[in-house]
């Protein structure tokens, strides 16, 4: 039923929307931009009416109308402008030829279309060109001058901007014809740049006063050439001279007035090209035919056809108007049908949501008495279930008084035990007669005897607080004093590990109230923190200082540091760092936290990975913040500070292998170990123990490990799963990836024993997965097993080139040499041109060299050496690989599916197609 209502509410929107974007859909959207180089004369603002008029019969179409006002730069920073703006098209009426050229061709280049009206430019680079022939215009009113004055008399010329090409090629047009009559004489050429103004028509007044015989005057527009009508009329002479104007505009007062009423005697026609630049515009966009090139047509109208000229300009106006008035009435209909379309939708998806409410509804009420009887029948078994839970809960809570008994009895009766070791411990210890090498062992059982005994009392003390049976027993005492007695303490450490120990404060004495038994506890605990985690040239610095309120203690140092996870647990109990050998139990912390709270003080810690670590414990000053019972008169002796100064500094001291035994025996072994631990102790001990037997290298670290394991190829890897980097997982997978380490065992050491963690260990392809703690024998043996079951592997599918190798050498860097040149060999297997002089290249030694030092070492030639790799490669992708024998040749680097047949049956007496038939039967 839930899946229903989504379901409905869709239907019900698409019904709603459905009709509206039903009438709503149309063309695709344009935007047309129109750079027109003014838009003050007649002319011009009729070629912008025309394209206004074309574009009323398309509702899709946007048109961004820019007027440069006869300014070049203006136009060119418009057409920029409209650039930037998007438009799909831009169409142009040049103002001057020169300045825009370059601009309309740059919009071009861009793929721009680009439409030129009016006006031509320099350059063919653009989309279309729109507009009549001014050379033809010029030709027409040419003809009509020498018609009309029968090819006799005398003419003058009136002209716009002299350098504007429409200027240029009218003047030409008329020239070329009147040429041809010899009674045509053609005076003078006057320039008006400002049509109505008397001013700039002064020069042509005093021409014509001083000069009665002219005949006709050319002007290159009507406007002008009325100007000079008036002018004549002035001086009397409109009746002698004839005017011939250009543009023919339909509006009132424009050229065809002004022929009807005789001002003038003819104009050519000059059309604006307004509405097939947008016809054109329009076919560009929608990818339609157009042409390149529009020419428009020219004609000369006078008395003879202006009647029928300006009749058909009015009825193209008014069919105009009356096209615009049934387009608002349509829209007026289109508007009115979309109303009704969305009330429509909105009654239908009414009725459905009513439909779909009243199911719902009759729904929700049938399985309201279902949901109802199956309640009653719930509430019934969780009457019976809670009764049974009150019993078990008390049963529980009889067993966890019981388990919390036997936890408490249990880490009383280690400590009885703990004594008696330790006590024969040092005993042995002081006895001049046992061996050097036996007080190894015995400081390292010391060593962790030391923190069994400091864990058992930190449980002991964690769980007198969890029954409220830590007493606070708190005296007046010297802070400072207190507190670096517990800092010397650490000298020694410090001095052995090269720490900076520094105890800063800049109080004589500082006397607070506090439990000496409790806050020693919590200063030992963050300073063997601090040397756990600070390595050599390290710092601590303990700082003790106060404020108005506080007594404050910090603890610094420049050791790991932790990151922001472990900063928000770490108060935690049980809460258990990033690395698994500085882990612990988890309470040190927690436990401090306790013991400062008891003091109704407060302890925190910031740090940054890597780089410092500070902890901060603030005490109340005075007394007015502890109960009577809380306190005591008299101080406590400060004797156990000597005491948890041995048991916390004992484990921190890791000089316990430094004779003789474990430092590097010259002789050499026949294999190579590489142990990873970042445990000193453990590191230490399999190193001193598996010393005599094999050659040791060590690494504390994933980066340092790697680094040797690449630079010596051991024989084996002995490596812990968590160490600082990356893991032992990580490190296994690394290895076991690169061709160079694949072979090396790898035998992974955890206290990790959980079954899947085992499963994710052997992922890696570990040889073997031992977890903490192990017998040493046991691990002896496995190393001994892995050794020798590798060996036994090479020797079956390496043949007798690498056993005979691996015989003859014993020393290291002998060893070196041979796994850098077997590796050079495995990298290069596929490839068929390689040969001995790349491996001298790789190794930088000469051919004669690397000969002498393989034969030396490796006891063979190195060319054989190379043949017999890549046929063993080949075995091995033989029976292991469903590859084809020319599959197999071109992975093993020889040339040919021939040759290789050829050299395997010299080598191994079948030939690959039999080898590969063996395997399958």
């Amino acid at each position: 039923m839930y899946k229903i209502i989504p379901l409905f509410f869709a239907l019900s929107q698409i019904l709603l929307f459905s009709s509206c974007n039903h009438q709503n859909k149309s063309n695709k959207k344009y935007i047309i931009g129109f750079s027109q180089c003014t838009g003050t004369d007649n002319w011009r603002k009729t070629m912008l009416e025309e394209m206004k008029r074309e574009l009323s019969f398309y509702d899709n179409i946007e048109l961004v109308y820019l007027n440069a006002d006869g300014n070049s730069e203006t136009q060119i920073k418009q057409i920029e402008e409209l650039v930037n703006r998007h438009v799909n098209l831009i169409i142009v009426s040049p103002n001057e030829v020169k300045p825009l050229s370059s601009i309309i061709q740059k919009v071009y280049d861009q793929g721009i279309p680009i439409v030129v009206v009016d006006r031509r430019t320099n350059s063919n680079k653009y989309t279309a060109f729109i507009g009549a022939s001014n050379f033809e215009v010029g030709q027409n009113a040419g003809r009509y001058a020498a018609s009309l004055m029968k090819g006799k008399g005398n003419i003058i010329e009136v002209t716009g901007l002299p350098d504007a090409s429409p200027v240029i090629d009218r003047h030409n047009g008329f020239i070329d014809i009147i040429k041809q009559y010899p009674g045509l004489k053609y005076i003078k050429e006057f320039v008006n740049y400002n049509s109505g103004d008397s001013s700039t028509n002064k020069p042509i007044e005093d021409f014509l006063k001083n000069n009665l015989n002219i005949d006709l005057v050319y002007a290159q527009n009507d406007f002008m050439a009325l100007d000079i009508y008036k002018i004549c009329r002035k001086i009397g002479l409109e009746k002698k001279i004839k005017f011939i104007g250009i543009d023919g505009l339909p509006t009132k007062q424009g050229g065809l007035d002004m022929v009807e009423n005789k001002f003038i005697s003819a104009t050519v026609l000059y059309p604006t090209g307004g509405k097939e630049a947008i016809i054109t515009a329009l076919n560009i966009l929608d990818n339609k035919p157009y042409k390149k090139e529009n020419q428009l047509t020219t004609t000369v109208i006078d008395s003879t056809n202006v009647r029928i000229m300006k009749l058909q300009s009015e009825k193209v106006l008014a069919q105009q108007l009356n096209i615009e008035e049934r387009q608002k009435k349509i829209d007026e209909q289109i508007l009115i049908t979309k109303n009704q379309s969305t009330l429509i939708s909105l009654i239908t998806a009414a009725l459905l949501i009513v439909l779909l409410f009243g199911g719902i509804t009759y729904y929700y009420l049938k399985q309201n008495k279902k949901i109802t009887a199956r309640l009653a029948q719930q509430n019934e078994e969780i009457s019976a279930q809670k009764n049974k839970l009150v019993e078990v809960s008390a049963k529980a809570e009889v067993a966890h008084q019981a388990k919390l008994n036997f936890f408490t009895n249990i880490s009383h009766e280690f400590r009885t035990p703990l004594t008696l070791i330790l006590s024969p411990l040092e005993e042995l210890m002081l006895n001049s007669k046992v061996q050097a090498t036996t007080k190894q062992s015995i400081q390292l059982v010391q060593k962790n005897v030391m923190r069994l005994y400091r864990l058992v009392n930190q449980l002991m003390d964690f769980r007198k607080i969890e029954f409220n049976k830590m007493q606070l027993r708190a005296s007046a005492n010297d802070l400072i004093s207190f507190v670096n007695e517990i800092v010397s303490s650490y000298d020694t450490l410090a001095h052995n590990k090269n720490i900076s120990l520094k105890f800063l404060t800049s109080e004589k004495n500082l006397q607070v109230w506090f439990d000496m038994t409790m806050i020693d506890k919590v200063i030992f605990n963050l300073l063997s923190n601090a040397f756990k985690f600070t390595k050599e040239n390290g710092y601590i610095h303990v700082c003790v200082q106060k404020d108005n309120s506080n007594a404050i203690i910090i603890i610094e140092d420049n050791g790991l540091g932790m990151n922001a996870d472990s900063i928000s647990h770490a108060f935690e109990p049980f809460f258990q760092g990033e690395y698994e050998n500085y882990k612990g139990t988890g309470l040190g912390l927690a436990l401090s936290k306790e013991l400062i709270e008891l003091h109704k003080g407060s302890i925190s810690v910031k740090s940054i990975k890597w780089k410092v670590t500070t902890f901060e414990i603030h005490l109340p000053l005075g007394n007015m913040h502890l109960k009577e019972n809380e306190m005591i008169a008299t101080p406590e002796s400060s004797t156990f500070i000597t005491e948890d100064a041995k048991i916390y500094i004992t484990e921190l001291n890791d000089r316990v292998y430094n004779n003789s035994e474990t430092e590097e025996n010259n002789t050499q072994k026949a294999y190579s170990i590489l142990i990873i631990e970042d445990n000193n102790d453990l590191r230490n001990y399999l190193k001193a123990k598996l010393s005599n037997t094999y050659d040791i290298m060590d690494a504390e670290n994933a980066n340092t490990a790697l680094q040797i394991t690449f630079d010596n190829i051991p024989d084996l890897i002995i490596c812990d799963v968590v160490i600082p980097g990356k893991s032992g997982l990580e490190i296994t997978t690394i290895l076991k990836n690169d061709i160079r380490t694949a072979h090396i065992p790898v035998i992974l050491l955890t206290a990790r024993s959980d079954e899947n963690q085992k499963i994710e260990g052997m992922k890696t392809r570990a040889d073997a997965y031992i977890t903490k703690p192990f017998s040493f024998q046991f691990l002896e043996q496995t190393i001994e097993t892995l050794l020798l079951n590798r060996e036994k592997i090479k020797n079956h599918y390496s043949g007798e080139v690498l056993s005979a190798s691996k015989s003859q050498t014993t020393k290291k860097t002998d060893r070196k040499f041979v796994s850098e040149f077997t590796a050079i060999v495995e990298e290069n297997i596929s490839n068929d041109n390689f040969c001995v002089e790349n491996i001298c290249a790789k190794m930088g030694i000469s051919r004669n060299q690397l000969y002498r030092k393989v034969k030396t070492v490796m006891n063979c030639n190195a060319n054989d050496y190379i043949v017999s790799a890549r046929l063993q490669k080949a075995r091995y992708y033989l029976l292991y690989e469903d590859l084809s024998i020319s599959e197999v040749a071109f992975k093993t680097g020889f040339a040919s599916a021939t040759y290789f047949s050829t050299t395997f049956k010299n080598a191994f007496g079948t030939t690959p197609k039999e080898f590969k038939s063996q395997k399958n039967n």
